[in-house]
């Protein structure tokens, strides 16, 4: 298998190994599915690979440690493994380089590294399920001095925050990735005790945020406001609008469309005062060839849709 994988020309690009039980074993690239071996997957090749695994926790995940590769089992209705889905982690060195900018005012993406090196910030790690740091106990160097607490489980992601916090002293907090209400008010009180955050959230774009009633608070939140016939009229809006609650979480946002290509939204505020008064937003754009080359800034601006 591993001299299959070597011969094929996106080797340095492979995405993941599929094994599933009574198939054959794929390897995925950016083109496409590749053909490893013509034999089906029997029960013990399953077993055989798992066990070099160290146990899987309540989410079906596995690491290997000191690395950032991923495992993730599939089970049947009685818990046993019939497929493994084995993905490729990488320390991409200058991924975050396309928001060097936007680190001093306070947000950004996966950039743990290079604010606790560069910027000497005493820097923790919320790893939701070790994809950050890497699985054991001992994190993976890429974060170099930054440091890292593990959660035992999703449901007590929110109270890991505040322990780190409370606990360490950081002076900046990296999330893996906030998706209940909790997370999302943990996330609120410690920005609120002015540490800058660095945190993911699913969404294809700001206005998913904005519309989703778990996260809409790490944007400000959303509430109906009534105005009064001369206001309405000044406007030339109805008398019911959408408006946003309060100050957002973040000052900035950055929307990943794919790997060399981001839509950064340096005032968060504006761009949800935007959206919720029916304008369409452009955003900056940042382009880079390569993760370590340059970019090239457009310059954003509001325009009513119509």
């Amino acid at each position: 298998m591993r001299r299959r994988v070597s011969e094929h020309p996106e080797c340095h690009d492979l995405i993941e190994v599929v094994m599933d039980l009574g198939r054959q074993l794929l390897a995925r690239f950016p083109s496409g599915d590749f053909i490893l071996s013509d034999h089906s997957i029997a029960a013990e090749d399953i077993q055989h690979a798992a066990a070099q695994i160290d146990d899987f926790g309540v989410d079906n995940r596995a690491g290997i440690s000191k690395t950032l590769h991923r495992i993730s089992a599939i089970r049947n209705r009685k818990g046993l493994i019939v497929g493994l889905t084995c993905r490729v982690g990488r320390d991409v060195s200058g991924s975050a380089n396309l928001l060097r900018d936007l680190v001093k005012d306070g947000a950004s993406l996966d950039i743990a590294r290079m604010l606790a090196d560069e910027y000497e910030k005493r820097v923790m790690i919320v790893d939701t399920s070790n994809e950050i740091s890497g699985d054991g106990d001992v994190p993976h160097p890429g974060i170099r001095s930054a440091r890292r607490m593990q959660v035992p489980h999703t449901d007590v992601q929110h109270k890991v925050l505040i322990e780190a916090v409370e606990n360490h002293m950081p002076q900046v907090i990296v999330i893996d990735e906030i998706g209940t209400r909790l997370e999302a008010a943990a996330a609120t009180t410690i920005a609120q005790r002015g540490i800058q955050l660095i945190a993911t959230a699913h969404g294809v774009t700001i206005e998913n945020l904005v519309m989703n009633p778990a996260l809409e608070m790490l944007v400000g939140g959303v509430q109906s406001v009534t105005l009064g016939d001369e206001e309405a009229s000044r406007r030339g809006v109805q008398k019911t609008v959408l408006e946003r609650k309060g100050p957002s979480t973040f000052s900035c946002g950055v929307e990943i469309v794919t790997k060399f290509e981001l839509r950064v939204h340096r005032n968060l505020e504006a761009t949800v005062d935007a959206i919720l008064s029916g304008l369409c937003v452009f955003p900056l754009w940042k382009f880079s060839p390569s993760l370590s080359s340059f970019s090239l800034l457009v310059e954003w601006r509001f325009q009513v849709c119509i």
